[in-house]
């Protein structure tokens, strides 16, 4: 073990230190290479897919109301939210409603280890409600001037005690605050438009309200800012994508069919490297690069030969070591590999149990994401709904045991994948019977729908069918009244 070389720290060291490069180098590996991309990608969608869905779950017995009332409670809630989710009001660019906020930011913490948003309430005409959501790409949080402070010091002039990549800690190590750059720290254009500034953000407001969200997945005590997703396996990807190319490049050179003629004579053909015409050439500035095209033909002088390597392309083994090396990576960010490369092709078994264990990856990932994004989100949306009087809830603002029975929520996200339908139903309804779950649950996971809200629209349904059915069955004559002639009889069953 002597040539294990290795350096330990503090999470400071070890993380804050290091996250502009990691920042970097996730963000050109998820832009460059394709099994970063699909490994990100395919988290987003198994865990957030369109958004995840709130499902009120009011405390009806705390707040001493009947079924009916908190269904119909819970019905006003889900008006209302979608008044202000469903559209691009309540993004502060304008551009994206709240569920592909939530794709944006999910997206935005797995490639740069976390993710930031503000909640600014703006006032506009025609709109009900002034909450807004602000995404910060994580660069833009930092420290001002790009330095840390680690003892106490005045900064812009107010008394700070700590500073590490843009969180400001008390000397007790809680957050207070974040300092947030106006524009984007690596940005070419950042000199140009008047230099780089930095706004403190207060975490929580006057009435404990969020001012920020931070996005984060913490792996070591004292962590404060987050780790991109890609980082333990960025050296494994990058030489994988070397590897890759080199083989794509190897195959096109074996592809590409030369001839070299070797006359008895000199003559004044053209020398080697000139095969292809001018006007195909890629690099015809410089005079001794060598191009060799499909099926081109060049001349060779007398006594000039030409050693061609073979390299045996396309390469027998390439397929097993990318799997090799696919199944390790995968094992890192804890995606199957039969998931990550959308390949089932193993036994039923096999592939069943690999979904299995995604799942409880996906589930892991998406309590945290709406216990850090979605629900505080709902909470202050919540808040302004009842402070309009859009929303009846009496001792919301004075009791917070009352807050929370009001605002409890369930997020319910992407179905999951079933390999076979009807004994993942059955198995549902043996799970319902038997207690163990609730048809509520067991909606959401199997279509991601909403068990109450298919309830009612099942009642609507089995109305407007009965309505139909009277309409098209033909009426059937009484018993006791013969048909009068010159009419069919109606054979009646019995």
């Amino acid at each position: 073990m002597r040539g294990w070389m290795f350096h330990g720290g503090s999470p400071k060291e070890d993380i804050e230190d290091n996250l502009d490069v990691l920042r970097q180098r996730s963000r050109d590996a998820y832009m460059g290479i394709p099994t970063a991309s699909a490994a990100l990608k395919t988290l987003r969608t198994n865990v957030v897919a369109g958004g995840l869905m709130p499902s009120p779950q009011i405390d009806a017995e705390y707040l001493k109301l009947t079924n009916e009332q908190a269904e119909a409670l819970q019905a006003q809630i889900l008006r209302e939210f979608a008044l202000w989710a469903d559209t691009p009001v309540c993004d502060a660019d304008r551009v994206d409603n709240f569920y592909k906020l939530q794709q944006l930011a999910f997206l935005s913490y797995m490639m740069n280890g976390d993710a930031f948003a503000l909640l600014p309430m703006k006032e506009q005409t025609g709109q009900t409600y002034s909450l807004r959501v602000r995404i910060i790409e994580a660069d833009r949080v930092c420290s001002p001037d790009g330095y840390d402070r680690l003892v106490p010091c005045e900064v812009q002039g107010r008394r700070v005690y700590s500073i590490v990549q843009g969180v400001e800690t008390d000397e007790d190590g809680m957050v207070v605050a974040y300092w947030v750059c106006n524009r984007h720290p690596l940005s070419s254009l950042a000199e140009q438009a008047g230099g780089l500034h930095w706004t403190r953000v207060e975490a929580y407001g006057s009435t404990g309200r969020p001012n920020a969200l931070h996005v984060m997945n913490r792996e070591r005590a004292g962590q404060r800012r987050g780790v991109p997703i890609l980082a333990p396996v960025l050296e494994a990807l990058k030489q994988l994508r070397r590897y890759t190319e080199a083989e794509i490049e190897a195959a096109v050179i074996g592809a590409m069919l030369t001839v070299f003629i070797q006359p008895a004579a000199v003559q004044d053909g053209k020398p080697l490297g000139e095969g292809i015409p001018k006007e195909q050439l890629i690099d015809a500035q410089d005079q001794g690069s060598i191009e060799i095209g499909n099926g081109s033909i060049v001349a060779l002088n007398p006594g000039e030969t030409i050693n061609l390597v073979d390299p045996k392309h396309p390469n027998g083994v390439y397929g097993d070591f990318y799997s090799a090396m696919v199944r390790e990576i995968s094992s890192a960010m804890e995606i199957p590999p039969e998931v990550l490369e959308k390949q089932f092709t193993q036994n039923f078994s096999s592939a069943r149990g690999s979904l299995n264990e995604f799942w409880r990856t996906c589930g892991m990932m998406r309590d945290w994401f709406s216990d850090d994004f979605c629900q505080p989100v709902y909470e202050a949306w919540f808040a302004e709904a009842v402070a309009r009087g859009r929303i009846q809830a009496p001792g919301f603002f004075s009791d917070p045991t009352i807050r929370k029975a009001y605002t409890d929520c369930k997020w319910n996200g992407p179905s999951r994948t079933a390999l076979n339908p009807s004994q993942e139903v059955e198995a549902a309804e043996k799970r319902v019977n038997a207690g163990f779950s609730t048809a509520e649950e067991e909606t959401a996971q199997l279509t991601g729908g909403d068990y109450n809200r298919n309830i009612r629209k099942r009642v609507i349904e089995a109305e407007r069918k009965r309505e139909v059915d009277e309409i098209i069955t033909p009426p059937q004559i009484p018993t006791g009244y013969p048909p009068k002639s010159g009419t069919n009889k109606i054979r009646r069953k019995i």
